[in-house]
């Protein structure tokens, strides 16, 4: 997989993919921790999740003027992981208060941003040797594979520990048990139907006889404490995760390029030349960042949304005002391909939101046998080995290679057998399983994507890396239609809460998945591309800027998928999908629009 790339490559795949399992651990369970924990609406734990995720990539502009100003890339990168790890072990730390989880919250985010843009760029800075340079997207998408290994093993971390807890404490898992318990708690419950079925969940998860009004708010209280708790030490696994990041990158870190010399004073010179027109950039950014805050405030009362439109408005106008003429047309560029990787983001990252609420709330809560191969770590681990040992049976030649996979396709297809022979007929599965299918759809088919353009461009037909965002923005608001479809005979959300429903209809987990699938497909055309983009495009002194400029459009995404959680007990569930299908489609529209321009800068 390394093979042909440089040294450094190796050392950033795996210090990120460290990093990336501690993250995706936490973000597995951190809105259902929220509701959890803080009987948060579906709307305010919205809120607070896209404030976190808009963090995470926003302050990456700050950490990208850092090492740009600088030059200490690596140093800005080892800063990030410590300053995380305090975080982490913030928040797992039981029974904080939500101001202080919002502090720990911040302090992650804090040390993502110093992280996360300037270990992209100095990936991107290996392969600026021109000995390299043909194997920047490949390079890319190695890189994108790493962040995924961690954020596949994640849920199933996450949820063995929260549930592994629940057990020491005699329970069972029950996600839609937490909400009800608080709605008892609080008052919010008082029909009879409704405080049965309670009584009779609780029954279930605790095997024990719960009635009466002093047992029921017992064992609520109990069973609240116990879950969220559960999820506090998946927290402080996440900073283990970081420890181990922190080894890796301090052993090997001496692989990774330091900015060079000749680069740094061409920047100092650069730099210096534009002080004066820095000033009136900064300026003009803070009156747009005033302008859209305001608009946005008196027309949605949304303050906050106003200041993340206006951050990243601000930002266009500093660079505009900051870059030169040459310069000018790589800048133009990449802002047009950020206004489309906005609202990818806002869409795709419905992920850890809404399709999370769709997976606790409307998804079946058990499955067969055949089924349960995928929510169980063991059996998919060797069901997916089953599946390597025949890709390698049915395309490699040589006889070794053959027999490896004969013996991986038998011996882990026994293993898998094995394994579901000793499942029960119903075998119960937990929501943030559901965020491990896109990582390992991710792992599974970055190498056949791989091959696809390797094909393509052996015959000269590759689609652009601007072309590639534009088919990736048409293949996810296909993964929206599936949800849509699904939707279409399910209850509103709005009339669960109203109405004080305690069950409804479920779906078969087949349709998350495969929005999931169809999602990642979108994702690999996209993200890892935008990335290679970013990288190839940027002007040499503002390589980290610019992929700061990349994760504040992130940000900003991110920060829109409020839009999930305000509209999910507000109107049909359909429609809330058709939202995102429609966003989709008008960013493929406008990216199609300026492709000749993408194109040139490109080639230039």
């Amino acid at each position: 997989m390394f093979k042909d790339h440089p040294k450094g490559l190796f050392v950033a795949f795996f210090a990120n993919m460290g990093e990336r399992f501690g993250f995706y651990t936490m973000m597995a369970i951190l809105v259902l921790f929220l509701q959890a924990r803080y009987d948060l609406s579906a709307e305010a734990a919205s809120g607070y999740y896209s404030w976190f995720y808009f963090a995470i990539y926003a302050l990456a502009l700050f950490g990208g003027m850092l090492a740009d100003s600088t030059s200490k890339y690596k140093m800005v990168i080892l800063s990030g992981i410590i300053v995380m790890f305090i975080g982490y072990g913030v928040i797992a730390i039981p029974g904080m208060p939500l101001h202080l989880t919002l502090v720990g919250l911040f302090v992650i985010a804090f040390g993502n941003g110093l992280f996360k843009g300037n270990l992209q760029a100095v990936v991107g800075q290996l392969y600026d040797d021109p000995k390299y340079s043909k194997l920047r997207d490949t390079a890319f998408m190695i890189f994108y594979m790493g962040i995924n290994v961690g954020a596949f093993f994640a849920p199933f971390v996450a949820t063995g520990v929260r549930n592994w807890f629940l057990k020491t404490q005699g329970f069972a898992h029950d996600g839609s048990l937490p909400a009800m318990c608080h709605a008892y708690l609080n008052g919010r419950m008082t029909d009879s139907t409704s405080i049965a079925n309670l009584e009779s969940l609780a029954g279930k998860v605790s095997n024990l006889a719960v009635s009466g009004t002093d047992q029921l708010k017992e064992f609520a209280q109990h069973y609240i404490n116990a879950f969220s708790k559960g999820y506090n030490y998946a927290f402080g696994l996440a900073a283990a995760a970081m420890v181990i990041s922190l080894l890796v990158y301090v052993v090997f870190n001496k692989h990774l390029p330091a900015k060079t010399k000749s680069l740094a004073k061409k920047t100092e010179k650069a730099t210096g030349s534009q002080r004066i027109a820095n000033m009136p950039g900064i300026v003009i950014g803070l009156v747009f960042i005033a302008i859209t805050a305001a608009l946005f405030h008196f027309a949605f009362h949304q303050l906050s949304l106003g200041l993340a439109m206006g951050l990243f408005i601000g930002f266009v106008a500093f660079i505009f005002k900051t870059s030169t003429k040459e310069e000018m047309p790589s800048v133009v560029a990449l802002v047009l391909v950020f206004v489309v990787v906005i609202f990818f983001w806002m869409s795709f990252h419905q992920n850890g939101l809404t399709q999370t609420f769709f997976a606790r709330d409307y998804t079946v809560k058990e499955v067969g046998p055949i089924n349960n191969i995928f929510f169980n770590l063991n059996s998919i681990l060797a069901f997916i080995g089953c599946v390597a040992g025949l890709v390698l049976l049915i395309i490699k030649k040589k006889l070794a290679h053959r027999t490896i996979g004969l013996a991986m396709f038998v011996g882990l297809g026994a293993l898998t057998y094995y394994f579901v022979s000793g499942y029960q007929v119903m075998n119960p599965i937990s929501p943030e399983i559901f965020q491990s299918f896109n990582p390992l759809f991710i792992v599974a088919l970055t190498f056949p994507v791989m091959g696809i353009f390797a094909w393509l461009r052996n015959r000269n037909i590759e689609p652009s890396t601007p072309r590639k965002i534009g088919i990736g923005m048409i293949i996810a608001a296909i993964g929206f239609v599936i949800m849509l479809v699904a939707s279409l005979e399910l209850v509103a959300p709005k009339l669960i809460a109203s109405e004080n429903l305690t069950e409804w209809g479920r779906v078969s987990p087949a349709w998350l998945i495969s929005s999931y699938l169809i999602l990642t497909i979108a994702e690999l055309f996209l993200s890892p591309m935008g990335l290679s983009f970013v990288s190839k495009v940027s002007p040499l002194r503002f390589q980290g800027l610019m992929q700061g400029g990349w994760l504040l459009a992130t940000a900003t995404g991110n920060k829109l998928l409020f839009i999930g959680g305000f509209f999910w007990d507000k109107i049909e569930l359909w429609q809330i999908w058709g939202i995102f299908i429609i966003c989709c489609l008008l960013s493929a529209t406008f990216i199609f629009s300026v492709m000749n321009r993408l194109e040139r800068t490109t080639k230039a």
